[in-house]
C-alpha cells in the first residue's frame, strides 16, 4: 500500500515498515538534485519533522517523514548518486526505511488517486 504526504513524500507501507520517498511532482519541482543528505540509522522521527535534506540547483529542501518511527534502513546509493531522486523518486531513489511507531497515523495520509487530484489543485 502506497501512501502520500501533503509535503510531496509517499511511503510504501508493509507491515510495520515503511519505505519513503519522494514523489516524481516533488522531484519535478525540486529540480536537478544534486545533494542529499538522511539522518542516521536509529534515529526517531516524529510525524512532519525533517528526516533528510535535499539540494537542488534551485534551493535546498527540507524532506518530511509522513509517518512516526525509527529509520532501519538508508539508501545508501542515493546518497552516493542525488540524480536518483530525479530519474526514479519512486523507486530506485527511494530514501530510507522506516520502522512504525504508530501505523493509525497512516490514515491521515491520501491514496493515489486524492494525491493526485491534490497535486492538480
Amino acid at each position: 500500500m502506497r501512501l502520500y504526504s501533503t509535503d510531496h513524500e509517499w511511503i510504501e507501507v508493509d507491515g510495520e515498515v515503511g519505505i519513503v520517498g519522494i514523489t516524481r511532482h516533488a522531484a519535478e519541482t525540486l529540480g536537478e538534485i544534486v545533494f542529499l543528505e538522511i539522518k542516521p540509522v536509529g534515529t526517531g522521527l516524529v510525524t512532519g519533522t525533517t528526516a533528510a535534506v535535499v539540494e537542488s540547483v534551485k534551493a535546498a529542501s527540507d524532506i518530511y517523514t509522513p509517518a512516526a518511527g525509527e529509520i532501519t534502513d538508508v539508501n545508501s546509493s542515493a546518497v552516493a548518486n542525488p540524480a536518483l531522486l530525479n530519474s526514479s523518486p519512486e523507486a530506485e531513489g527511494w530514501l530510507f526505511k522506516l520502522r512504525l511507531s504508530n501505523a493509525a497515523e497512516l490514515g491521515d495520509l491520501m491514496n493515489e488517486e486524492k494525491y493526485e487530484a491534490f497535486c492538480a489543485n
